[in-house]
């Protein structure tokens, strides 16, 4: 490794290999725990849990450490709203066709539609741009690289973040997404919309859809050399 700038690790903590096997079944059966559900409640949710829950998200690694993310937490009912209409109106084109009848038909399991109640009724939403410049300090221009790999994975973290506090999640990503630009007065020549995260907790009536609790066996997901 070439000469760098460097700290000793010293908040690596090492378990006894029982205890990570424990450690990672436990995660395991936590993980298992997280749905994706389209019914939530509009119990309000502290904002310091939602901060807590991006910090840990922005701790995900990044090609070159740049961090090539921005992450705009959405709670003002005015906003989201707007957001609302904006998605269904992209949405309504693409129940009526644009999305072709194989993606529809990939769909019908899980029983969505145009209609997106949640993007107002929900708490909270997350916005979540990526960016083609910046690096470790807000006033640099490099350009960033692995963006979407990055983004990806800091999503993930925020995704499962979330549920380890106890709340429920649903990605949602109509398409196009152009309209979040405006509406979260982000920087056009720099940044694109990623996702949007919705979180709270789930209502009263919510549900899981059967198709989507099948999942594939570690055989069919992971080869072992």
């Amino acid at each position: 490794m070439k000469q760098h700038a460097n700290v000793p690790l010293n908040d690596f903590v090492e378990y006894p290999q029982e205890e990570m096997l424990s450690r990672a079944t436990e995660f395991l059966d936590e993980a298992k725990r997280r749905h994706t559900i389209r019914s939530f409640s509009d119990r309000p949710v502290p904002v310091e849990i939602i901060e807590a829950c991006i910090k840990t998200a922005g701790s995900a690694p990044s090609g070159a450490n740049h961090q090539p993310w921005h992450f705009v937490a959405i709670h003002s009912q005015d906003v989201k709203q707007q957001i609302r209409a904006a998605a269904e109106q992209q949405e309504q084109a693409f129940y009526e066709g644009r999305a072709g009848e194989e993606w529809l038909d990939a769909l019908k399991p899980l029983g969505t539609d145009a209609d997106k109640p949640y993007l107002e009724h929900a708490p909270w939403l997350i916005a979540i741009f990526s960016q083609k410049k910046g690096g470790i300090h807000s006033e640099d221009k490099h350009t960033n690289y692995y963006v979407h790999e990055s983004v990806g994975i800091a999503t993930g973290f925020l995704i499962q973040a979330l549920h380890h506090a106890g709340l429920a999640t649903l990605t949602h990503t109509p398409k196009p997404m152009s309209f979040l630009m405006e509406i979260c007065q982000r920087d056009k020549e720099n940044e694109r919309p990623y996702m949007l995260l919705i979180a709270g907790y789930p209502a009263e009536d919510a549900t899981v859809p059967e198709h989507a609790l099948v999942k594939k066996p570690l055989e069919e997901i992971a080869t072992f050399l």
